[in-house]
């Protein structure tokens, strides 16, 4: 079944088809809001908030507009930005519970990896850090991206190509002559 099939289903008045969109977008937002806030729990909380949000305005979807995984999307970014807004993200991932013997200079060389990354991506202007995020790392189209953010698909390149710079000389920044 579509998306468009399973909302007209839900318009029509069966409510259990929405746990289908839930069940098909679930993951990908919640990833995408992790990708954005790092943060676990928060990205479960908007999650879930997303998806209220989205049964409550389902009737305003316009399929002639966009397609229900952009107008999804766009809905996940508001939210996570108003969030962000309100909170400080903490952008350093959790440090795994426990490891075994070999894997410890692993584990830390990884979680340092992962600390740095955010660090990098904390430093981002917004726009480019959600644009480089969704191309990157959710393996969304630039004509995707230019969707969820309003834009053109030459801003979503100009976007990317500066956090792809902003990468580039923060890590030579922090180790002269490494990627060179």
């Amino acid at each position: 079944m579509t998306d468009d099939e399973i909302i007209r289903q839900v318009l029509a008045g069966d409510l259990d088809c929405f746990g289908l969109l839930v069940e098909k977008y679930q993951k990908k937002v919640v990833g995408m809001i992790f990708n954005m806030t790092r943060d676990h729990h928060l990205s479960e909380d908007l999650g879930q908030e997303v998806f209220v949000a989205v049964y409550r305005s389902l009737g305003a979807f316009d399929s002639a507009r966009s397609r229900f995984s952009t107008w999804l999307y766009r809905i996940a970014k508001n939210k996570t930005l108003n969030a962000l807004k309100k909170k400080r993200p903490v952008f350093l991932r959790d440090v795994p519970d426990a490891a075994g013997p070999g894997d410890v200079r692993q584990e830390v060389a990884t979680a340092e990896l992962h600390a740095e990354f955010d660090r990098i991506l904390a430093r981002m202007p917004v726009r480019q850090r959600l644009a480089f995020v969704w191309a990157e790392i959710e393996q969304l189209s630039y004509q995707e991206i230019a969707e969820i953010e309003g834009t053109s698909v030459s801003s979503v390149k100009s976007l990317i190509s500066r956090a792809r710079q902003h990468f580039q000389e923060a890590i030579r920044g922090q180790r002269p002559g490494a990627y060179e």
